[in-house]
């Protein structure tokens, strides 16, 4: 799958996730999943993405194992709303503190 590896893949196909983004006029806009909560594939996924659980994963696992229930987030992006909302030409301009590689702090 294509998406982070906290991301719960699908039980049936684990191609797929648990996860979905809504779009408006092309634009994805808000972005949300259940979180995987079950610590050993939490593991695998992070084997999956040669990714080496240093300690602040090792953490976020054990967090886990101490118990959790299942989960879900979602994020929207209020930025790009405005953006369309106000048919402006660059997202940048919806933001109070705009990001690039050459501003990386307000």
């Amino acid at each position: 799958a294509v998406r982070p590896f906290y991301t719960m893949p699908d039980p049936e196909d684990n191609r797929f996730s648990n996860s979905y983004d809504i779009f408006i006029r092309g634009q994805e806009i808000c972005s949300g999943a259940q979180r995987n909560h079950d610590p050993d594939l939490v593991e695998e996924a992070l084997k999956a993405k040669g990714i080496e659980p240093g300690a602040g994963l090792e953490a976020y696992i054990k967090s886990f194992r101490d118990g959790v229930y299942p989960h879900a987030g979602a994020g929207i992006g209020l930025e790009r709303v405005v953006f369309l909302y106000l048919g402006l030409d660059n997202v940048r301009k919806a933001s109070m503190f705009p990001r690039d590689p050459n501003r990386c702090t307000p």
